[in-house]
């Protein structure tokens, strides 16, 4: 029995790290990071973040504040049998985690959903792939890429599911593993994270579950890669919310390099992976 465990064990860490170079590879990370960049500079993309960010800032500090002062300390104390001195950092970047999984359940249920569907087709209209967006909804004439957006023909972006949450409190034990349960559990969360950065883009696509999978297995490296970028911004406490609209620039980058051919076999667009070259 023991040496099945091993075993076991062996064959996951290679899988792990398997994937892991895959997705170092694919560069697909810096989509987020892309992300940022074009969110930035098109001004016309700010008007669905600022329309509901008193609300999503409100929410997230008040969520935040409450795991802190509430569940810090007890977390502290159990991971300090397992993680020693560095209970307190492994801790906190715990609570984190789940303030952050919380904001995210919580906000894209209830209040940034349909706009989050609104930047994603509206960079999708900036980088001239109408026909893309016509498929989900109204395309109107003239004006910046936001205000072409018409009336939804398709539903948006898919909501919260009891079963993201299971998967998650399983994986949360990872964490009271010094350092490398905390890496294993990001890159987990990543894993699920990446895919669903283009449930829009399937939608619009009109892909069945097994088109859906049959891509996301191609570029399963790639997709790991970029959902690893997307949970370590987003765990980032009060500017989870802008990096959730960043986020989803990026992928609504990705979908067009996509549909514009503009892509390697590893599933990015050569310039990134030339840019991730000149950084190594």
């Amino acid at each position: 029995m023991a040496d099945r465990v091993k075993e076991v064990a062996v064959e996951e860490a290679e899988r792990l790290r398997n994937l892991t170079a895959d997705a170092a590879r694919s560069a697909a990370y810096l989509y987020p990071i892309r992300g940022i960049a074009y969110f930035l500079s098109h001004k016309s993309l700010w008007k669905p973040l600022t329309s509901k960010l008193a609300p999503t800032m409100t929410l997230g500090l008040g969520i935040t504040t409450f795991m802190f002062v509430f569940t810090y300390i007890p977390q502290a104390a159990a991971m300090a049998f397992t993680s020693g001195p560095l209970a307190a950092i492994t801790a906190a970047l715990l609570v984190l985690s789940e303030s952050s999984t919380l904001f995210t359940i919580f906000s894209k249920t209830f209040l940034i959903d349909d706009v989050l569907v609104d930047t994603f087709d509206g960079v999708l209209l900036s980088e001239n792939t109408t026909d893309l967006v016509s498929e989900g909804r109204q395309v109107k004439a003239g004006g910046d890429p936001i205000a072409k957006l018409g009336k939804l023909v398709k539903s948006p972006l898919a909501k919260f599911t009891p079963k993201a949450m299971i998967r998650y409190v399983m994986y949360l034990p990872l964490n009271f593993i010094p350092v490398v349960g905390t890496v294993i559990f990001v890159l987990l969360q990543g894993k699920r994270a990446g895919p669903m950065a283009h449930t829009r883009y399937f939608q619009l696509k009109r892909w069945n579950k097994d088109q859906q999978q049959k891509h996301i297995e191609q570029y399963r490296g790639a997709y790991t890669g970029f959902g690893v970028a997307v949970v370590l911004l987003e765990l980032i406490p009060l500017a989870s919310i802008f990096f959730a609209f960043t986020n989803t620039v990026g992928a609504a980058l990705w979908a067009a390099d996509i549909e514009k051919q503009h892509i390697t076999k590893e599933g990015t667009a050569p310039r990134l992976r030339e840019q991730a070259k000149k950084a190594e």
